[in-house]
């Protein structure tokens, strides 16, 4: 009796890490494409811009001339980039600091409405569900000085005949991050509203049993239980905010002066426009950096604060 029972636990953990075997190697056979995806259009890709900001190459030449960390130590002190950069600070700080908001408050007013206001929801998220292109040139038109709407509209109140919107350097930077939040609202819109939509109604049913209103639900309730959403909400503004490009470059082209330049659109410029492949990749990895390092510091002071909460 006690060899069958012995036999037979032996035959159990050799079933056991057969099962382990073919559940792992099961894993791994669907987990090479996706490594092989990862490596081809991810890891190898951001490899080489590393490895091509060493070198100064036109990008046709078949020669690239090894220079060392000399297009690093340029960047460091290329005052273009520094203004790129502080420019993609304002664009973050103001994009969390109108889209989110906004967003959350469309939100809150949509779910209080329900279906009644279904309408409203898909017109809302309309801007969202075009082409960044064509936005920079719709918007491009619209601040034309000559025949652009608000130019229209400043004649017809006795205004200035021509408004240079964009071609103002201290007010163009702005008049773009009005565009991105008008586009980016409607995401963040939706996003806050399938939070809200997911807290169960009977903890709004028995807050108001409780005696509390509508604000004190969102206020104690509905927004700390949100939390997690807004931390994910602010870290996507934030990095789409410092590697932002086609709209911007649509619409300005980084003037006038530099006055709408960011990392995105210097580092097109200098890569093919100016062709210089080595010093356009130092700009790239060094937006890959920054990118990195801000998201990290992000995620790691927002989780400290919550753990400490």
């Amino acid at each position: 009796m006690i060899q069958i029972k012995t036999s037979m636990v032996q035959t159990k953990n050799d079933l056991a890490k057969r099962r382990r075997a073919q559940t792992l190697l099961t894993a791994i056979l669907f987990l090479i494409p996706a490594f092989i995806f990862l490596f081809l259009f991810i890891a190898y890709p951001i490899t080489d811009t590393f490895v091509l900001s060493t070198y100064k190459w036109n990008g046709i030449d078949p020669q690239k001339a090894f220079v060392g960390f000399e297009n690093w130590k340029k960047l460091l002190g290329d005052l273009k980039f520094i203004g790129a950069f502080r420019n993609n600070i304002l664009v973050m700080i103001l994009s969390i600091s109108i889209q989110l908001p906004i967003g959350m408050v469309l939100a809150v007013l949509l779910d209080m409405g329900g279906r009644k206001l279904n309408f409203l929801k898909v017109t809302y998220f309309l801007p969202m569900l075009m082409s960044s292109i064509a936005i920079g040139f719709l918007f491009k038109y619209t601040y034309d000085p000559q025949f652009g709407l608000i130019s229209v509209v400043s004649r017809l109140f006795g205004g200035k005949a021509m408004v240079d919107i964009l071609g103002n350097p201290k007010i163009a930077l702005f008049a773009v991050i009005l565009v991105i939040c008008w586009q980016f609202v409607p995401f963040y819109m939706v996003y806050f509203l399938a939070g809200l939509t997911s807290i169960s109604e009977e903890i709004y049913e028995a807050a108001i049993i409780d005696g509390a209103t509508r604000n004190q639900y969102f206020w104690r309730i509905a927004l700390p239980m949100m939390r997690g959403s807004i931390k994910t909400a602010c870290i996507l503004s934030m990095v789409g905010s410092l590697k932002y490009f086609d709209l911007i470059y649509v619409m300005t082209e980084g003037g006038p002066n530099g006055a709408t330049e960011l990392m995105a659109t210097y580092m097109y410029k200098s890569a093919f426009v100016s062709m210089n492949m080595g010093y356009g990749s130092a700009i790239a990895a060094g937006m890959f950096l920054i990118i990195t390092t801000i998201s990290l510091l992000t995620m790691t002071l927002m989780n400290r604060k919550e753990t400490e909460v």
